[in-house]
Parts: C-alpha cells; structure tokens; sequence
C-alpha cells in the first residue's frame, strides 16, 4: 500500500499533502496537552510496532504481496489523532531510510494509511464498543473489525489514486504518464488483496492484542479520548515490540511485489511485464515506461534501499538490523518532537 515515487502525478502529491496537512497540525496541537512522562512513551511505542508490522509481509493469490500496519490498534490505544502522528512517523522513517513508500508520495500515504483509515477504525470501534465492559469480547470483535474496515477504507483510497492517474494525466497520444492502470484495474487489484489477506492480518493482530490487554492490562483500554491518558504498565509491550523486531526476517519468506509498487525495471523486461499483467487483470502494462514515471521513481535514493544494508551480504541479518535501526529512529523522533511540543505548552 506505500506509493513509491513517480506513480502520483506532482498535483496528487500536492493535494493529498494538503489533505494531510491539517491532520498532522490537530495531532501536533493535541500532543501540547500531552503529559509526557505517562503518554509519550504509549505514543512511541505504538509508532515503532506500526513500523515493525508493515515490514512483515504476506503473499497473496496470484504473486504479490501485502501487509498489515497497525493502524487500528494505533486508534485505539491513542485516540485517532495521536494515531496520525504514530503511523505518520513511521511512514517517514520507511521512505527516508529504507525507500518504503516515496518521498513524493509522502502525503498521500499519510492520508490513506495514517488518517483515513485511523479515524475510520476508531469510529468502528467506538461505535462497536459502545456501552460495553473493558474486558467483553464485543470489545475485541469491534476492534477486530475496526482493523478490517480501517485498511480496507485506506486501500480503496490509495486504489482510486491509482486508478485517477491515467484519466486525469496522459500524454497527447493518450498514453499515461504516471500510474498505468485505470479504476477498472486498479480497484479490483487493491481489493483483493485487502478484502483478503491484509483485512485478515489487520482483524486478527488488532482483535489479538486487545484480547490480551483486557487481561494484561486493561488499564489501556479504558473509554477515553486517547493520547491524553495514563499509560502505565508496557514493559511486556516493549518485551513484545522486541519479539517482533526478531522475527521480522519472516517478511522475507513472501516473494513477490506489492500490486503498484513496481520498479521502473519492471516495465521493461518481459519476466516483469509479464508479472505485472498477471497480477492485473491479464491487461498488459504500457509498452514504454510512462514519462513521468520515469522521473520521478529516482526522485530519492534511499540510504538502505528494501531494508537491505549494502554492508552485509546476509538478507536475514540485514532485515533484522532495519527492523532495529528503524524502531530505534521512529521512538527517538516521536520522543523528542512530542516532548517539545508538551514543553512549549507548559512553557506558554
């Protein structure tokens, strides 16, 4: 679900950067009312097992990928603001360093994966949990539904961004210029994926925690406006971040690529463009790369490209050393930015 560069003309980047915007600014403005010592650490914490998670993918029918991303447990634990700057984060750190999602495409991926489908899956789970006990299990079919419905909602945005490129964005001859597929494609594409595997994954990791928080800690769960509570009690949360930090390597066993996150290279050789037409529909790809594309997929030159250290010849080892670096990143700005931003507000 991360657009890489050059799939997004330079208006969608744009206007899905302006969409986002305010979102991240509310999120800003609600950390200044955070209470640093109790909340912040539950805020990096959630960012950093957002960012592992995503790295964990699956295989879906017909050869590509997908993966989970933690953003309705986000929304639950922090309330859907501070979700937006949790996912938002993590989302950063996997362009900047590891190539994961464009530079261009920033703003895009924020708004599907860290503000559409965050506030859709608290409301979900709002709405679910309603009037029930912290400890019911209509807590943890709300929250597992929530997930569902919340990367499913993020899918379908990021498939009609896909999908409006070749309208909206084609040369004179009518050949596209960014993204290839048209909604017909597109859709259908993102939905099975999601509708199937990555639903699935997000239903069972979010209904799974919650489950085990109502017993390990149900102090989390407690009915509030999230990121403003106490949270107390999350070493064995920091114990299971770091299991999952050392069983990351098993995102390696899916082959294949995600559905729209193909290299430039991959246009042009017939194992690639017969890969891409099998996982779309049976509709070839264009028979040139688009021009715009083209320019844009070099746009940045991540420093560990596909979470693989240039330095280590070993892939296992070098997934599990991103996987450390990048949490280690992802909690060291969230720490330092929300603890400035609560500093100025006391200062004030």
């Amino acid at each position: 679900m991360h657009i890489p560069d050059g799939y997004l003309s330079p208006a969608t980047c744009a206007v899905t950067f302006a969409a986002a915007a305010p979102f991240w600014y509310l999120a800003m403005r609600r950390i200044e009312r955070v209470e640093a010592a109790r909340t912040i650490p539950l805020i990096a914490l959630v960012a950093a097992f957002s960012f592992v998670i995503m790295m964990f993918n699956l295989p879906v029918p017909g050869g590509t990928t997908a993966h989970a991303t933690g953003l309705a447990i986000a929304a639950i634990l922090l309330g859907p603001w501070a979700a937006v700057l949790a996912i938002s984060v993590a989302l950063l750190i996997q362009a900047v360093l590891f190539g994961d999602g464009g530079i261009t495409a920033f703003g895009a991926n924020c708004f599907n994966i860290a503000v559409v489908g965050p506030m859709l899956a608290y409301a979900v789970y709002r709405l679910g949990s309603l009037g029930a006990a912290v400890g019911s299990r209509r807590r943890v079919l709300a929250a597992g539904l929530a997930g569902y419905l919340g990367i499913n909602a993020a899918a379908l945005v990021t498939a009609l961004e896909f999908g409006l490129q070749p309208v909206l964005f084609h040369d004179a001859g009518g050949a596209p210029l960014y993204a290839p597929y048209p909604l017909s494609v597109a859709v259908p594409a993102m939905a099975i994926a999601h509708l199937t595997v990555a639903g699935i994954a997000e239903f069972i990791v979010t209904a799974g925690i919650v489950a085990w928080l109502q017993r390990a800690n149900p102090d989390l769960l407690a009915p509030s406006e999230g990121a403003g509570a106490e949270a107390p009690g999350l070493a064995w949360l920091w114990g299971g971040l770091a299991a999952l930090i050392a069983l990351s390597p098993l995102g390696l066993l899916a082959s294949g690529t995600a559905w729209g996150e193909w290299g430039a290279e991959d246009f042009t050789t017939p194992e690639g463009r017969e890969t891409i037409a099998s996982v779309s529909g049976g509709v070839a790809p264009p028979e040139t790369v688009p021009g715009g594309f083209e320019r844009l997929s070099s746009f940045w030159s991540a420093p560990v490209p596909d979470y693989a250290p240039g330095f280590l010849q070993n892939e296992t080892l070098g997934y599990l050393l991103s996987a450390g670096i990048g949490v280690g990143l992802v909690v060291a700005f969230v720490t330092v930015v929300a603890r400035w931003r609560a500093g100025r507000a006391r200062a004030a």
